[in-house]
């Protein structure tokens, strides 16, 4: 059955019982700032799950476009190389608003799949929450379904809550069969993990509501919430394993090949480009423009990867807008939106597509030399950031190249070198000339965010696409700048504040707040209604409950740096911090990591100055008279001779501009998160504050009950259980790998590959699949002590990479070099490798190389003979 046939017969079905056909919801979020983008089918019907809003249809089944790329949903790395990986996809689902519940839904799926899809039913699984009895009780004793292919699972895979509060309910989920060639077992059990039971269809009974105390109470109408991926259901019915062999992914890897003008029709990257074209194509469609922040960042990231793989493949031009119109004729009879805005499509991926091939060429290349010249298996953070600053390459690009090589990014170090670049950075990607806005606005913004968050101001200059203009409307990307403001601009570490600028008429949503300069404060946005024009008279008003919990964290930041000082010592200096909304991020110098012990007695001086409710005093004064007085100033951190000072009681004097409670009660809470090293002598810390520090403690909680009913054990208990499972893991680890040895290496007479004589020189070339490194090497040592004088190269392909071993007995390290040899073969998989004389050891991607390097080991030997 083809993809677009299974679509037209699920919202069939379900229109003839009933149910209206609702259109898939934009990729964007419609007002819900939680969500970067639409990742399920229930998101456009949140509210009315919430109570919040009704409907007038109490039966809706929908196709659902989604993305799950960045933030907490983010599938990007796994793209190409797993079976269902997406960055887009397609989730059918019914729902049912205070109308039928458990019965009707268990009854609709089961009918469906078996007599509408016509699947066998012996193919498929059924789970329920362990204590949902009445759903048991359907599918054993009304569907039927056999006990042999029936489990309860527990809370964490099998019950479904939107939040800490609110509705709730348990899951009966359908997985799908895929038969005993494929390794893995049933759900609920500890193989499970495996490929062989694919889950299919989940079905959300919303039958609770949970209180702030964590009581769930019955609802008085529950609903139904339920998501079938099509794509999963399209690789069952058309009897394949992966969903990129399904009909319609074919089809556009087959377009992608011809795209990029490749005849490997095979490789991962024609999967990523199959499959980015879609996330790409929609986003554009959704009104998502490559940028360098927030959603279209995002977008330019998955367009830049997809580029990457096609130029892997040879293509060294513009391919990418080439596969819309392929998009558009498998899916515009479902969405067409994608035929009505093909050309603007079109032109957008083919402007980034110029834009980016015009420095991608010279960034690989700068990349290529960093590896070959790389002493260990870790990229440097300031390489990836070199990459990302310089040449546009998104870090994952990066990864993407080095996971290919056996390597690793240090995120931690670019994470670092993005934080000492980010006013000079943000500010290019705001405005191509930041001279330009300086002479069009002399005069400095008058701030006045300490005293107020709403006050009235002039707009001085508008800008658009870093030009400046008379006017901005409704739907305008650009800035605003004011003669006075009471928003918060990014500095000291301080996020700056959003909110919105407004008249009687218009609305303008800041997003972003930064300096130009260092007095000309600029607020970046999106025009939401109305315009907004030169000199024209506005309110801007600042989001209260974001400021109040970004000054929250702040002054927690500062308590942080006093009580490390009392705890830890006097050496400690702030090397860097970040203050946002819901967490802070402390960097100090220190040159050990901090034990347990130490990081809650840090965490309890906290909120023990928390408690005291200090009073937090702001004054201005002269710099000499500030450090005459004790204040701290940060390390390198440039001051004018007028400073601000903020005191918290006797406990805490520093220099900061930035925004602060009242008295440090006014905190709350603070829960320390992490602590880590970021470079050498330096070290991190992580925390929350108020009401997120409320959440985490609760989800902790929660956590750990949950950890407990899986490990049948008490709280109390979870940690002694723990190290009895790892130490039975080991023990079964060990045994595992004993066995992998056996079966590989055999006895001395189960292996006896053929020893060739070249120039007198005993060499053994063997192949060996899908075994791990560890056993390869085993097997190399055993050859080459049973050889006593001579040459053994091992190769094998394991999980899409090829490894390489070479080892030479210590008689003849004179002549042959295994490092030498193994950097002889790399190159022919596409990869690097080295070693000692004696034992060598390399790898690379390109799996069709690997028989020619086999091969050419005998060569070599040879050609070191004379």
């Amino acid at each position: 059955m083809k993809t677009s046939d299974i679509r037209t017969l699920f919202l069939d079905y379900f229109e003839g019982r009933g149910h209206e056909i609702v259109p898939s919801s934009s990729l964007v979020p419609d007002d819900d700032p939680t969500l970067l983008f639409t990742n399920a089918g229930m998101v456009q019907f949140k509210e009315v799950f919430l109570g919040r809003e009704n409907r007038e249809c109490a039966r809706a089944v929908t196709d659902q476009r989604c993305v799950r790329a960045g933030g907490k949903h983010n599938d990007l790395e796994n793209v190409g190389y797993t079976a269902r990986h997406h960055t887009f996809f397609e989730m059918l689902g019914n729902f049912s608003f205070g109308d039928y519940f458990k019965r009707d839904a268990i009854g609709y799926a089961w009918e469906l799949l078996t007599d509408g899809f016509g699947l066998p039913a012996d193919r498929l699984w059924v789970t329920v929450y362990e204590e949902d009895d009445e759903a048991a009780g359907i599918w054993l004793d009304e569907i039927g379904i056999s006990r042999n292919r029936f489990s309860r699972i527990g809370a964490q895979d099998n019950f479904w809550a939107m939040g800490d509060t609110g509705p709730c309910g348990p899951c009966s989920e359908i997985f799908y069969d895929h038969g005993s060639a494929v390794s893995g077992g049933p759900p609920g059990s500890p193989e499970s993990e495996g490929d062989r039971y694919v889950e299919i269809w989940n079905l959300v009974f919303m039958q609770f509501n949970r209180d702030n105390n964590g009581t769930d109470i019955l609802l008085p109408r529950p609903s139904v919430d339920t998501g079938l991926g099509l794509e999963r259901l399209a690789a069952v019915l058309q009897g394949v394993h992966s969903n990129y062999e399904t009909d319609l992914f074919v089809s556009l890897i087959a377009a992608a090949a011809n795209a990029v003008e490749t005849d490997k029709i095979d490789d991962h990257s024609l999967k990523v480009i199959a499959d980015h074209i879609r996330s790409t194509a929609f986003l554009i469609v959704d009104g998502v423009i490559p940028s360098n922040e927030g959603r279209g960042y995002v977008l330019r990231r998955i367009i830049r990867r997809a580029i990457r793989h096609g130029y892997r493949l040879g293509q060294k031009d513009p391919f990418l807008h080439r596969l819309v119109a392929p998009l558009a004729a498998e899916m515009g009879m479902a969405y067409p939106e994608i035929s009505n805005k093909l050309h603007h499509v079109e032109t957008v991926l083919q402007a980034e597509g110029e834009r980016f091939l015009d420095t991608l060429e010279q960034g690989l290349r700068i990349l290529d030399n960093e590896i070959s010249n790389l002493v260990g298996n870790v990229i440097p953070g300031e390489t990836v950031f070199r990459l990302y600053d310089t040449y546009g390459f998104p870090a994952d690009l990066t990864a993407d190249v080095a996971r290919e090589q056996g390597l690793t990014l240090d995120l931690a170090s670019f994470d670092h070198a993005m934080k000492e670049q980010r006013e000079r950075a943000r500010a290019a990607s705001q405005f191509q000339s930041a001279d330009v806005l300086e002479v069009s606005v002399k005069s400095p913004t008058e701030f006045l965010g300490y005293t107020t968050t709403t006050a009235p101001g002039q707009v001085l200059s508008l800008f658009r696409e870093s030009k400046e203009v008379d006017s901005l409307s409704m739907g305008d990307a650009g800035s605003i700048i004011l003669d006075r403001t009471p928003f918060y601009a990014e500095s000291g570490g301080q996020v700056g504040d959003g909110g919105l600028i407004e008249t009687q008429d218009a609305s303008f949503r800041v997003t972003s707040v930064q300096y130009l300069g260092q007095k000309v404060i600029v607020h970046t946005g999106v025009m939401e209604r109305g315009n907004v024009c030169l000199a024209g008279n506005v309110t801007a008003s600042v989001d209260r409950e974001t400021r109040n919990a970004t000054m929250g964290n702040h002054s927690a930041t500062h308590l942080l740096g006093a009580v490390l000082q009392e705890v830890i010592g006097k050496h400690v200096e702030q090397k860097g911090s970040l203050v946002e909304q819901d967490r802070l991020r402390f960097d100090f110098s220190h040159g050990e990591a901090i034990n347990p012990d130490t990081l809650d007695v840090i965490e309890r001086r906290v909120n023990e100055e928390i408690r005291n409710n200090h009073e937090v005093v702001t004054r201005e004064m002269h710099f000499n008279e500030a450090k005459a007085e004790g204040a701290i100033a940060v390390f390198n951190e440039k001051y004018d001779d007028t400073v601000r000072v903020v005191g918290m009681g006797s406990y805490s004097l520093e220099l900061c501009g930035g925004t602060h409670v009242q008295r440090t009660g006014d905190i709350g809470a603070f829960r320390l998160v992490s602590e880590s090293g970021i470079s050498a002598g330096v070290r991190r810390i992580e925390a929350i504050t108020g009401e997120s520090a409320r959440k985490y403690t609760s989800e902790n909680s929660s956590l750990l009950d949950r950890v407990a009913n899986i490990m049948r054990t008490s709280v109390i208990e979870i940690e002694s259980k723990a190290k009895q499972i790892q130490i039975r893991i080991r023990e079964l680890d060990r045994e595992v790998k004993r066995l992998h040895e056996q079966i590989a290496i055999g006895t001395d007479t189960s292996i006896s590959p053929e020893v060739k004589d070249v120039g007198g020189v005993s060499v053994i070339v063997l192949r060996k699949d899908d075994v791990e490194v560890g056993v390869l090497r085993a097997l190399l040592d055993k050859l080459r002590d049973r050889l006593g004088t001579g040459i053994v190269v091992i190769g094998g392909i394991r999980e899409g990479k090829v490894t390489l071993l070479a080892g030479v007995t210590k008689s003849l390290t004179h002549t042959y070099s295994a490092g030498q040899l193994i950097s002889y073969l790399a190159p022919l998989v596409g990869g690097r490798g080295g070693g000692k004389p004696e034992m060598a050891q390399g790898g690379g991607s390109d799996t069709e190389g690997i028989d020619n390097a086999l091969t050419a080991v005998t060569g070599w030997v040879s050609n070191q003979q004379e």
